[in-house]
């Protein structure tokens, strides 16, 4: 299906796949006011899953030339899902979720929680090597060592809010493993450190934004290279904490299935962002692509594109379609805001919405019912130009953070 929407009356255009009536006016503000900026390429466009943010969009990719906007980004840096087919038999991996969904959360803390010791891996992750060089850490701030030591102690945990891990089986009733997380408390303070720096800096060139948490930074400048520098670190983390996370998972549904460690098969494998900015070439020139919400799709590229809890989830491979910077939606998106969730549903609502899956069913996770997001069938009906199907998966367990 081609693009749905084109509002033309910023600096660039804005391409939206979605119906222009489903999308909130205050995210088309947002989208406004990020497309007049003086640095941004060609165009925005806006995915099937778009809303309202902070600063900048979610769902929104943006392509600049020279300058780079943190809040555009995000605060969770390299935020984003890893999924894996495996060889397991459905039938007795089921038999025995019970023991599994208890054996995973042993294994892997979630919340705000932390390993209670440091991982062997993270002395075999070279990037563990450069915390010294992290700029956002060596400009007088307090805090900076306790932020550290957390930092080591969260690779290989989940978080919360919509971050999760789940158990799947696709149409063929294979096992999926897949997981969405991103680079936790040390991602989010390098990025208010930074967003807070470009702020600074409007003030001192005198340049006023309709949205000040659309500051940037500009390219061969010292704050631009800090934040780059930072940034591509934190998207490692982010990488490095989800296959952290997944070789504990595998370990533990091996051990649960076999009795032994390294028997599960893996058929394929999956590690996308969608919370990042990637050095690219479009329209036959070199731009810096900020993706926040929104994953790579060019032409083979795999990708996981998650609906809620008791939702269906994809696997796809992206289409390679120009017009999107190359890029498809990275969720199903959120329809309310957390508080309105939690106003609106109630824990009978909960249950009744995830029948069928082994998860938690309490009051904690009511703001991420599945009524809280977009029909997932309606986005990916809106990007069949951006992305092909792979697999469709559905959940029988989920724990979140």
């Amino acid at each position: 299906m081609p693009i749905k929407g084109v509002i033309s009356k910023a600096r660039v255009p804005i391409k939206i796949w979605s119906d222009l009536a489903t999308v909130e006016s205050s995210a088309i503000t947002q989208l406004t006011n990020t497309a007049n900026l003086p640095f941004v390429f060609k165009h925005v466009a806006a995915m099937p899953d778009v809303h309202l943010g902070h600063g900048a969009t979610v769902g929104s990719v943006i392509a600049t030339k020279c300058a780079i906007c943190p809040a555009a980004v995000g605060v969770d840096i390299g935020c984003g899902m890893m999924a894996i087919k495996t060889d397991l038999d459905a039938r007795v991996v089921q038999d025995k979720i019970v023991a599994i969904r208890h054996s995973i959360e042993r294994s892997v803390p979630v919340g705000h929680e932390g390993n209670k010791k440091i991982l062997t891996s993270v002395n075999q992750w070279g990037g563990w090597q450069t915390w010294n060089n992290i700029t956002a850490l060596n400009d007088g701030k307090t805090g900076a060592k306790e932020l550290l030591a957390r930092a080591e102690s969260q690779l290989g945990t989940l978080g919360g809010g919509n971050h999760f891990i789940e158990l799947c089986l696709d149409l063929d009733n294979n096992v999926w493993i897949m997981l969405h997380s991103g680079s936790r408390n040390i991602g989010k303070t390098l990025a208010e450190r930074h967003i807070l720096k470009a702020k600074d800096e409007m003030k001192k060139m005198f340049i006023s934004l309709p949205d000040p948490d659309l500051a940037y930074f500009v390219e061969q400048t010292v704050q631009y290279d800090n934040y780059m520098h930072d940034l591509m670190w934190a998207q490692e983390y982010a990488r490095q904490n989800r296959e952290e996370m997944m070789s504990r998972i595998l370990k533990d549904v091996s051990y649960a299935v076999y009795g032994e460690d390294g028997k599960v098969g893996q058929l394929m494998n999956v590690n996308c962002h969608h919370n990042y900015v990637s050095k690219e070439n479009h329209y036959g020139e070199n731009v810096l692509v900020t993706r926040k919400g929104a994953v790579r799709a060019r032409q083979g590229d795999l990708g996981i594109i998650p609906g809620s809890m008791g939702a269906k989830s994809y696997i796809v491979r992206g289409l390679g379609n120009p017009e999107s910077f190359d890029s498809c939606s990275h969720g199903a998106g959120r329809r309310m805001s957390r508080s309105e969730a939690k106003r609106r549903f109630t824990l009978a609502d909960l249950q009744a919405q995830t029948a069928g899956v082994e998860c938690r069913k309490d009051e904690g996770v009511i703001d991420e019912i599945p009524s809280a997001y977009k029909d997932i069938d309606e986005v990916m009906a809106n990007q069949t130009d951006l992305v092909e199907v792979v697999a469709q998966l559905k959940q029988f367990l989920c724990i979140k953070g």
